[in-house]
């Protein structure tokens, strides 16, 4: 798909000279591997190894994965992700998904040119916080943290752990977004909703620093140099919301521009808000260490106002290219991967792929 595509580009972009976020020193220095953190939109494996080999996600079924690796792959998305564009641009292999090899055999798999630990439907704040408010996560209950215990094991079976994270770009996400996608299909108000961004916020600001909050482990003190930290996608124009709030929105809720919902954009905006100053924060208490701020949000909006621009068709805009029909072609009840969900002609001339990414 297209969109991947346009995104990577911008954020290879980015990370040779950042306008969103000034850091210390140049990102133009090569790097030996990736080490990644987040959840669907990073996720390259990693959740269908955690599902039961009799119930696969999704993600693992076809039409998945079609356009480039020919079968699915665990990816949410027909092809590749953001994480495999970058890989590519700096001459190196598709980041392998870490589950599996935790055993320190690793089946075969390579994690010298790096290592993914994102799962499909991680949060950042823990799963106990979410089920203490009556917040369910049907998916996973892996989060931030556990990426990050995770990363601890696996950094203490490699020899020589400090020089292989100096020599790696960290992706730490995209995260966060999960924190809201749940309580939003669940009920939640906007004030909810919006009490929940600092606590995240502050949760990815400690990954950021990878100190996490019991076992005191600081990534960047263990010689992580250069970190990349994505922010809230435009959240508001995703298929799923807009099929989920067709029935009680009126016309004031949408962008007369782009016709995603104006509320569920603000809040991904407000998070962003959030984190750009968190990062600011942490740039100058570790002026060594490079942290670059992608800009998802702004990036994927000028596909919704100028999607001719970018080879979107516009009857599509808003549409998932695999569904069940409906107007934006999303039924939370079928998703694609799901008979008789079916799948479009053309997955690059659309946005959304699943109603979801």
């Amino acid at each position: 798909m297209k969109t991947p595509i346009a995104i990577a580009i911008i954020l290879i972009i980015a990370a040779a000279s950042s306008s969103s976020f000034v850091s210390s020193k140049s990102t133009s220095g090569c790097f030996e591997s990736i080490v990644s953190f987040g959840d669907s939109l990073a996720d390259t494996g990693n959740y269908p190894l955690l599902c039961s080999a009799n119930s696969p996600p999704h993600s693992a079924r076809p039409p998945y994965g079609r356009t480039f690796f020919g079968y699915p792959t665990g990816r949410c998305s027909d092809g590749r992700l953001v994480i495999d564009f970058i890989a590519r641009s700096l001459g190196l292999p598709f980041v392998q998904p870490y589950i599996g090899g935790e055993s320190g055999l690793f089946d075969g798999r390579s994690f010298s040119k790096g290592v993914n630990f994102a799962v499909v439907g991680s949060t950042a704040l823990g799963y106990e916080f979410y089920e203490k408010m009556g917040i369910h996560n049907p998916e996973t209950n892996v989060s931030l943290g556990t990426q990050l215990n995770w990363f601890k094991q696996f950094l203490a079976q490699i020899p020589d752990g400090r020089k292989f994270l100096k020599n790696s770009l960290v992706l730490m996400g995209e995260i966060g977004g999960n924190d809201y996608n749940h309580p939003i299909m669940q009920g939640s108000s906007l004030e909810v909703l919006q009490s929940l961004v600092p606590p995240v916020i502050g949760f990815i600001g400690s990954a950021v620093e990878v100190i996490h909050k019991i076992l005191h482990f600081e990534m960047i003190k263990l010689g992580a140099e250069t970190l990349l930290v994505p922010g809230d996608i435009p959240i508001g124009c995703l298929p799923i919301y807009l099929a989920e709030f067709k029935a009680t929105s009126t016309a004031s809720d949408y962008n007369p521009e782009t016709g995603c919902l104006n509320w569920l954009n603000a809040l991904a905006m407000y998070h962003n808000e959030l984190l750009l100053k968190e990062l600011n924060h942490l740039q100058e208490l570790y002026p060594h260490v490079t942290i670059i701020y992608a800009d998802y949000y702004n990036n994927a909006l000028r596909f919704y106002l100028s999607p001719n621009k970018f080879g979107f068709r516009g009857g599509n805009i808003l549409k998932a290219c695999c569904g069940a029909g409906g107007p934006y072609n999303y039924n939370r009840t079928t998703l694609c991967g799901t008979p008789p969900a079916t799948s479009c002609d053309d997955p690059s001339s659309f946005v959304s792929w699943d109603g979801i990414h």
